[in-house]
């Protein structure tokens, strides 16, 4: 093998790199290189743009620093976890180097598109990938993974604002047939999994790269479990894509109970600032979904204070918490405001 310096704004192709660390040159855009234990990722946003999607780029920083959002392989049909994809979630079990490289353009007097390199990243521990729906290269809908990549601990990273994710063209509502199901997440070495007995929601504890942090996935487990519920009871479970033109992005609200017509945003706190934020979260949603007589409801794991019960009153939007037997406060009874 020859040696190549992975430098971030590094401009190089993917044959150089395959000649230095292994792995197929054209084997899509997730390239497993097995010698070198390290896994290649190659996004190309312009692909994406031409089949109608534009997820691949920098979303906008959160609380946690850069996201980098790539679509996952299968050009048709609903994409599965096999192959490149199955690859890329795995290392986060198997603790295997993920590198970023993003398209740069042809290679001067070549068909061969050359590749800027981003730097080493890491999936998302809460959340390692999305499903969305999108069309395929040969125009039907289906759904996709979309993976979301952060900085590796301590790597340097080349964040270019032309990498970010490219803003919608036009407004759409796709209806999802079912709510996407939580995040299939490798277990991880060093994962110490706590479950509290009243409504066994977990919080992990884990050393990934990007430092060691305390993760509470109870949202997910909140609104699947409530699916469940639901589902039991014969209601239709569903949920909502929505973009919106000129911003990035898709709105996906948690829940929609489409029997019962109630959209529902699921919070894993029951504190004033997580009520607050799913009362913003659902009114957002309404403006984009025209369906008559749809009413909004708060998801919680527990009872918040009087005060912000009054607040969710005041406005109209009805409450369902968890509990050790199921769920309170359902079926919803009218809220007059």
């Amino acid at each position: 093998m020859t040696t190549l310096d992975l430098v971030p704004g590094l401009i190089t192709t993917r044959e150089e790199v395959a000649k230095a660390y292994g792995g197929s040159v054209f084997s899509g855009g997730i390239v497993s290189a097995p010698k070198s234990a390290k896994v290649f990722i190659y996004s190309d946003p312009k692909v994406g743009e031409k089949h109608g999607y534009t997820f691949d780029g920098w979303a906008e920083e959160d609380e946690f620093g850069p996201l980098y959002l790539y679509t996952g392989a299968g050009p048709t049909g609903d994409q599965e976890m096999l192959r490149g994809n199955k690859t890329l979630l795995e290392t986060l079990a198997n603790g295997r180097e993920v590198h970023l490289f993003v398209a740069n353009g042809k290679v001067p007097g070549k068909k061969e598109v050359s590749q800027r390199y981003v730097g080493q990243v890491v999936l998302d521990l809460v959340e390692p990938y999305v499903e969305r729906q999108a069309p395929g290269s040969d125009g039907a809908m289906r759904m996709v993974f979309v993976f979301r990549l952060r900085p590796a601990e301590g790597a340097a990273i080349e964040v270019s604002a032309a990498d970010a994710a490219k803003p919608a063209t036009k407004s759409t509502k796709v209806e999802l047939p079912k709510k996407a199901k939580e995040p299939k997440v490798p277990a991880q070495p060093g994962t110490k999994d706590k479950r509290t007995e009243k409504h066994a929601t977990a919080q992990t504890t884990a050393q990934i790269p990007g430092g060691p942090r305390t993760v509470v996935r109870r949202e997910g487990k909140l609104c699947t479990a409530f699916e469940e519920f639901l589902t039991a009871a014969g209601h239709e479970c569903k949920s909502f894509q929505i973009t919106v033109e000129g911003e990035p992005g898709t709105l996906t609200p948690d829940l929609y109970d489409a029997t019962d017509k109630v959209l529902y945003e699921a919070k894993g706190l029951a504190t004033r600032n997580h009520v607050r934020m799913a009362i913003g979260q659902l009114l957002d949603y309404r403006r984009h979904i025209d369906e008559p007589d749809l009413r909004l409801a708060v998801l919680l794991p527990e009872e918040p204070t009087p005060d912000v019960r009054a607040l969710l009153d005041s406005v109209g939007i009805a409450l369902v918490t968890q509990t050790a037997n199921g769920f309170a406060s359902y079926p919803l009874v009218p809220v007059t405001v």
